[in-house]
């Protein structure tokens, strides 16, 4: 049975061990004022050696499984396992986690990072997508839920742009 989703922890969990992460998709439309339901955190995480390291010790002291996978297959995501790794569906001690190396749509994340807003989330300071980064993973992503997004993207981006004159 997956575990009760709790973001917030995840993502307190995540900068305790000082891992370099940008929040993307649902969690991040939700953040900018979206009206959405989603039941996992996706993270785009920095691709160096050491905040890959970093972020695998944060995986194992949450107990990340693979998600869908029915057999038990070993899993460590360690450093080396989670540098060969594009999309990581987990479930963990605090919910649903994906993390996405190079998300589609998305650029190069040295840019992403750049562009992104940090929002703080209860005590936790966070870097989340810019809506113009996320509406373009959306339009990439093309599913009818990302069609969604978009609209909703578009209309808090036409409110910030209103509430900026």
């Amino acid at each position: 049975m997956p575990a009760e989703f709790r973001p917030r922890a995840l993502l307190a969990h995540l900068v305790a061990h000082g891992v370099d992460f940008v929040v993307i998709g649902g969690i991040a439309a939700i953040l900018h004022g979206s009206e959405r339901n989603t039941f996992d955190l996706d993270i785009c995480p920095a691709q160096d050696r050491g905040n890959l390291e970093v972020l695998g010790k944060a995986l194992i002291e949450i107990d990340a499984r693979l998600r869908g996978i029915d057999e038990d297959v070993p899993f460590v995501p360690d450093g080396r396992s989670l540098a060969g790794i594009e999309i990581l569906t987990t479930d963990t001690t605090l919910g649903a986690l994906d993390i996405l190396a190079r998300p589609d749509g998305s650029p190069a994340y040295r840019s992403l990072r750049a562009r992104a807003t940090r929002l703080d989330i209860g005590p936790t300071g966070v870097l989340v997508a810019s809506i113009e980064d996320l509406i373009a993973m959306k339009q990439s992503a093309d599913r009818p839920k990302d069609r969604e997004d978009i609209e909703r993207l578009e209309t808090v981006a036409r409110l910030k742009r209103r509430l900026s004159r």
